[in-house]
């Protein structure tokens, strides 16, 4: 039998199991309901990821990527801004990346947070989890101090999980006001 290279089946079994847990939850992830929701065989998913701490480690890794991306392509870090005066404050564009993100699908969000959070119970994600901080500390610490970005993203994340876990709407004016106390007392 001829084995086929297949270059992007790691890629669609991580893009499966973000499917099956925005479906079902971590709970309802195995290699099993990976391999067939990627349409592939049982034994791929369990030759790329031996075990599902090793596939839940790639997917929060991929959901990291993709904020850590919105936050590095928004206006916050757009050319101009930055050392010599931005064009946006930093509360401002903060303020409407989230708003962006809270405006799209809020299963997305749902999902990150729940890999993000699983980090409590599942020592393996621990690492994954800071390193989502730690880079967005290291683009925030561009536009302020190190200590100060630390305490944009630590609100940043208490917001998100306070939207999220009472079902309310995101509060742009609320979140401005107070990311801008944050970053004035850290200018």
């Amino acid at each position: 039998m001829v084995r086929r290279y297949d270059p992007g089946r790691r890629t669609r079994i991580i893009d499966a199991a973000l499917r099956v847990i925005a479906a079902d939850g971590i709970a309802g992830l195995s290699h099993r309901t990976v391999a067939a929701e990627a349409d592939v065989p049982l034994g791929s998913t369990t030759y790329h990821f031996g075990s599902l701490d090793e596939l839940l480690v790639a997917a929060l890794r991929r959901c990291n990527e993709n904020f850590v991306q919105a936050l590095r392509h928004s206006g916050a870090f757009a050319v101009g801004a930055g050392e010599g005066g931005p064009e946006v404050g930093l509360a401002e564009e903060l303020t409407r990346l989230l708003d962006r993100w809270f405006a799209g699908e809020r299963g997305a969000i749902e999902l990150e947070y729940e890999l993000y959070l699983a980090a409590l119970r599942r020592p393996a994600l621990r690492p994954v989890a800071a390193e989502w901080t730690e880079e967005a500390v290291e683009l925030l610490s561009r536009r302020t101090d190190p200590e100060t970005a630390r305490a944009l993203v630590a609100l940043m994340d208490g917001v998100c999980l306070q939207v999220l876990l009472t079902g309310g709407t995101f509060d742009a004016p609320c979140t401005r006001e107070m990311l801008a106390r944050i970053v004035d007392g850290g200018a």
